[in-house]
């Protein structure tokens, strides 16, 4: 217990003093981010408070987790410096998609091969439950750079992709805790304490955003985290913690970055558009469209995606298909809901 909260502090503190230099270095060498019209800010803003993240997720990791019970950490730290360093480039001197895309592949792999960050099975989804080993990595590879990507689409608005982050990592880290794995628990609280320190200077008005470096690394946590705890609760037996439809309830977890991410693709492919062409259909632009600040829309979005975490909770029992779809069922409902407000809005500004 004591590891977990000292984890969190050091975390926290660690970003928190870092951020101011790293502001003001960025203001020096002039590294903004420049508004045009998809971004939804109006000023420059320096864009790399993920660095100040990074530091604080990797020193509290290694100074507080046991290593003696990890052994598998020194590959995710590898994957982590992977990220890292795609996402200050990009921050710092943008590449291109694929070129981003390259280097998280390789991130996942890393993870998959050789830290074991991998799903066995499939849990009864469609009828499937066991799954042969060079589907469980490609499937696993799939996953992480889906989970990756999602955070880093729903980095548009102030507080977002921070928000979701650090909802994600406490839930997922209190469960750790409850079934004693230490380990995977510090490196949850470790990302939470480092985002509540950046969001500090992320809030409106925002001082520094996330960039890439950030909201890679989120993702790349938060992946490690949602399979470790759909392969973690396959062990458990009789445990009380034990969740029943784990994989629709990681879902419902992740509900907030997962549907925007599958939404906006089924959106651009249905129009025409490459799926990574970028665009400001993201369901933070539909909030902003229908009236909301910045602070209003991630507060809304952050309540939904706690509804969510309780909506499954309270549903594991139903099964996993049929979780999995009346999540998805009330995920498309409200979009849709949304999407004609935001409509109806533009209409009458117009």
């Amino acid at each position: 217990m004591y590891d977990i909260v000292l984890s969190f502090v050091t975390a926290f503190m660690v970003t928190f003093l870092a951020i101011p230099a790293i502001i003001k270095v960025a203001k020096k060498r002039k590294l903004y981010d420049e508004p045009d019209e998809r971004k939804s800010h109006t000023s420059n803003i320096p864009t790399l408070g993920g660095i100040g993240i990074f530091g604080g997720v990797i020193f509290s990791i290694v100074l507080w987790t046991p290593f003696t019970v990890f052994g598998d950490l020194q590959y995710i730290l590898c994957a982590f410096i992977i990220i890292f360093l795609i996402g200050a480039k990009d921050d710092i001197d943008p590449i291109s998609p694929y070129t981003k895309l390259l280097g998280q592949i390789i991130t996942a792999v890393i993870l998959v091969v050789k830290a074991n960050v991998k799903l066995t099975s499939l849990y009864g989804i469609f009828g499937v439950y066991e799954i042969s080993e060079f589907s469980a990595v490609l499937l696993s590879v799939f996953t992480i750079l889906v989970i990756i990507n999602s955070f880093n689409l729903i980095d548009g608005i102030n507080g977002l992709s921070g928000s979701i982050g650090t909802l994600i990592s406490l839930v997922l880290g209190s469960w750790f805790f409850a079934v004693d794995r230490i380990d995977l628990a510090i490196v949850a609280f470790s990302l939470a304490g480092s985002i509540i320190a950046f969001l500090k200077y992320n809030f409106t008005p925002a001082k520094i955003f996330m960039g890439d470096t950030g909201s890679l690394l989120i993702g790349s946590v938060c992946a490690i985290l949602a399979i470790k705890f759909i392969e973690v609760n396959n062990g458990l037996g009789s445990s009380p913690f034990l969740v029943k439809s784990v994989p629709s309830v990681a879902i419902g977890i992740l509900i907030l970055p997962l549907f925007d991410t599958l939404r906006v693709f089924i959106t651009r492919l249905l129009r025409g558009k490459s799926p990574l062409y970028p665009d400001r259909t993201h369901i933070h632009h539909l909030l902003l469209d229908a009236g909301l600040s910045h602070m209003k829309a991630t507060g809304l979005l952050v309540g939904v995606n706690v509804c969510f975490i309780i909506l499954v909770y309270y549903f594991q029992n139903i099964g996993t298909l049929n979780l999995l779809l009346l999540i998805m069922v009330l995920a498309v409902m409200l979009s849709t809901i949304l999407y004609f407000i935001s409509k109806q809005r533009k209409i009458q500004a117009s």
